[in-house]
């Protein structure tokens, strides 16, 4: 379910209230873990935190008018969603976030390429979002990203 909100308080604005609060919950421990440089925005359909085009020009490879995507959220059909291009793209952070799970939340990790559904907003493992967050640098993603995934 893609979203028309031009910003993000708009998104949570028109989500169901337990939706909501998860979005907004999940939101501020990313903005507080998330390192410098980062900027929040709506992209396709979601809230999402990217590279700005002011860090890297070039932008993202798929569509270079589009800044470099990093991570995202949003209320899907059946759960919260939350997108990290980092667990996708570096195996050793995906084996971090695997590990580190079951110590934050009893539920079963459910889980697609990049992205966690939550199928129950009030057991989102908010610490271990933060964590995750803080883990790379704008730079960090840049070069990561120059080096492996660029086309």
């Amino acid at each position: 379910m893609q979203s028309t909100a031009a910003t993000p308080d708009e998104y949570i604005a028109s989500l169901p209230e337990d939706r909501a609060a998860a979005i907004s919950a999940m939101r501020k421990v990313i903005q507080k873990n998330l390192p410098k440089g980062f900027v929040e925005e709506m992209g396709y359909g979601k809230m999402g935190y990217v590279v700005p085009h002011a860090l890297y020009p070039a932008g993202y490879h798929c569509n270079p008018k589009q800044p470099l995507p990093f991570m995202g959220m949003a209320s899907q059909k059946q759960a919260v969603t939350l997108y990290h291009m980092g667990l996708y793209a570096m195996p050793d952070l995906m084996q971090w976030f695997v590990g580190e799970y079951p110590k934050h939340v009893s539920t079963k990790l459910d889980m697609g390429k990049s992205c966690i559904r939550f199928k129950k907003p009030d057991q989102i493992p908010l610490k271990l979002i933060g964590e995750l967050a803080g883990k790379i640098t704008p730079k960090a993603w840049i070069a990561f990203y120059e080096a492996n995934m660029k086309a």
